[in-house]
């Protein structure tokens, strides 16, 4: 199975790394990973929603252009669908036994997605009705595909 997981922004803090990499190297063992690192937009003090809308879009065409056809793709957004770490579990099971599976996880940057990139999306997926750190997003999804993939018992 392939997996990519697209994210808005650059993960700036060593100790973050430090731990995605970490999950990185177990997941690699089970699956062919690749994260891809979008350009954030600076967003201006005081951004109207419009200035903001636009942002979104701007981080969601280049999002849109490295989505493969054919993939299941899996946006991060507040008002996804919650899951136990066993559902996904059981999700990743499925999709590890189609035949050329390529699932794409989605994190936007720090003003969300855009509609346009949550349409494209097989399913949204949810986390929390809280906002996290699109930084610290990365690593809990890290962490729960390393659960998925059988790799941690929690």
């Amino acid at each position: 199975m392939n997996v990519k997981i697209i994210c808005v922004g650059k993960i700036k803090e060593p100790y973050l790394r430090k731990l995605i990499e970490r999950c990185v190297k177990e997941l690699n063992r089970s699956c062919r990973l690749e994260i891809i690192e979008l350009k954030d937009e600076k967003t201006p003090d005081g951004a109207s929603e419009k200035e903001e809308e636009r942002i979104r879009e701007i981080e969601g065409k280049r999002i849109l252009n490295r989505i493969p056809e054919g993939s299941i793709v899996i946006p991060l957004c507040i008002d996804g669908k919650q899951m136990t770490s066993d559902e996904l579990r059981h999700k990743w099971e499925k999709w590890n036994r189609q035949r050329d599976a390529e699932v794409v996880f989605v994190i936007g940057g720090s003003l969300g997605l855009c509609s346009a990139v949550q349409r494209r999306g097989t399913f949204k997926l949810s986390f929390s009705a809280m906002t996290f750190p699109h930084q610290l997003m990365r690593l809990i999804l890290l962490e729960q595909l390393v659960y998925a993939a059988g790799m941690k018992e929690e």
